[in-house]
């Protein structure tokens, strides 16, 4: 005996009962005489399936089809009709109607058509299940054989069952920051609803509360003439994630803290208070702590936003997930070139191996691509990959072994070319002596990490 259940709706006691014993054999039936009876019950239990007879007394058929698909529209309803009513019927099928059938009712008909319509929903409901399974099988992950990717992706499994923990995303530009955010919210109970992502960094300091938060007609001079849903709004029932959420301003990190301790927020311009609750997952490349101790970022916005950190490690840090990295983008541009790569070359591989990689993940995918594009295959080599040979494991020299200090001559000297690869030299080793974390190279040499990143790219 299946679980479906059946509401029906007619205000012929005859018919009614003659229909609800009928289908009492195989399913879950309760009988109504009124439009407004079922749409009362219908508040605390929803059936399956409705037989609505369009001719009743008092609310229409056609009247009460139109709030049960308002309220309910995964609710099949199949109406009933005294006489073919040509038009009452198109009208009830443009409203959502799945089929009809007329009186005088032949039971063995309406019982075939009844399961027909529920063998729809059977089916409606197994592709949901698949779907829900290939989203929990097949989410945005991290590749990688290293320790610390799994530990990354155990964690991930654990946290993502929590529906509002906040959670701060630590790592270097290019680490796959998003990918973890994307995982979280695929593995949460909130995974139907939407993934809304924010780059703080790309948001002008003065538009950042109207772009979170919305704002009122008329909230300011250029607004829009209807308002606007802030992102927050946006991602009700899903995930609010907020990239290089380092680089808010103080005065978007006050009213960010205020969000999350109330969960309620004020259109820009306007007095109605809003009430939303989507999980934060915030990300950025910068150290927080570092900032809080400048007075940059919020010690209190720190602690609500890093309820559950996770720390990605460079690329360089995790050596054993470069080769698979590579291969599986080496599948992928393959299959989007129309090319066939079979395998990496020995050559490429140390070359992979050897390289360091200052833009992680996101460089490597870059290279790859453009190495697929530009080659034939089927083996990549590393002349396709046209990287600099700078091998992690050469040790550093030493200060008096350089060959770039060149003494003042007669026919003078290249001072600029000097000093560039007196830097070249300190800013490499630097890069080894950190285990390529550029937040702590920077700290051996004096500098900002802006600082340090803004002259590695002037060295390129």
């Amino acid at each position: 005996m299946t679980n479906y259940s059946v509401f029906v709706v007619d205000d012929e006691g005859v018919a009614r009962e003659g229909v609800t014993l009928a289908l009492k054999r195989e399913y879950q039936v309760q009988a109504f005489a009124s439009a407004e009876a079922v749409i009362d019950a219908l508040e605390n239990d929803a059936p399956d399936l409705i037989l609505l007879d369009i001719g009743l007394p008092g609310m229409s058929g056609v009247e009460a089809l139109k709030i049960i698909k308002k309220k309910h529209p995964e609710i099949i309803v199949i109406m009933i009709t005294a006489y073919e009513d040509v038009e009452t019927v198109i009208s009830a099928m443009k409203l959502g109607a799945y089929d009809y059938v007329v009186k005088p009712l032949k039971m063995d008909s309406l019982i075939a058509n009844v399961r027909v319509a529920l063998e729809t929903i059977s089916m409606r409901k197994e592709i949901q299940m698949l779907h829900e399974k290939y989203l929990k099988e097949n989410l945005p992950c991290f590749i990688g054989e290293s320790d610390a990717i799994s530990d990354i992706m155990e964690i991930v499994k654990r946290i993502a069952e929590s529906p509002d923990t906040s959670i701060l995303i630590v790592g270097e530009t290019g680490t796959g920051k998003e990918l973890i955010a994307k995982a979280i919210h695929y593995r949460s109970p909130h995974f139907k609803g939407p993934i809304v992502s924010v780059n703080c960094a790309a948001i002008p300091k003065e538009l950042i509360e109207s772009e979170l938060f919305g704002y009122e007609k008329g909230a300011f001079s250029g607004a829009d003439a209807s308002g606007k849903m802030g992102l927050v709004e946006k991602a009700a029932d899903g995930t609010l994630f907020l990239d290089e959420v380092g680089d808010l301003s103080m005065a978007a990190q006050a009213k960010l803290l205020r969000f999350l301790e109330e969960g309620e927020y004020y259109r820009v311009g306007g007095t109605q208070k809003h009430q939303v609750r989507p999980r934060i997952v915030s990300a950025t490349n910068r150290d927080l702590q570092k900032m809080i101790e400048d007075g940059k970022f919020r010690e209190d916005l720190y602690y609500r936003l890093a309820v559950v950190k996770i720390e990605i490690p460079s690329l360089n840090q995790r050596p054993d997930d470069i080769l698979p990295i590579a291969q599986n983008f080496l599948i992928e541009f393959g299959r989007k070139f129309g090319k066939t790569f079979t395998y990496i070359s020995p050559d490429a591989e140390a070359a992979l191996q050897n390289y360091h990689w200052i833009g992680n993940v996101r460089e490597l995918k870059n290279i790859v691509e453009r190495a697929v594009l530009m080659s034939d295959g089927p083996v990549l080599r590393a002349e396709n990959l046209e990287l600099k040979k700078i091998y992690m494991d050469e040790p550093a020299k030493k200060p008096d072994d350089m060959q770039v200090i060149p003494p003042l001559s007669a026919s003078g000297i290249n001072f600029t070319s000097i000093l560039d690869s007196i830097e070249k030299y300190y800013f490499d080793a630097a890069l080894k002596m950190a285990g390529g974390n550029e937040s702590k190279a920077a700290s051996l040499l004096g500098l900002t990490r802006d600082k340090f990143r803004y002259r590695i790219k002037k060295q390129s």
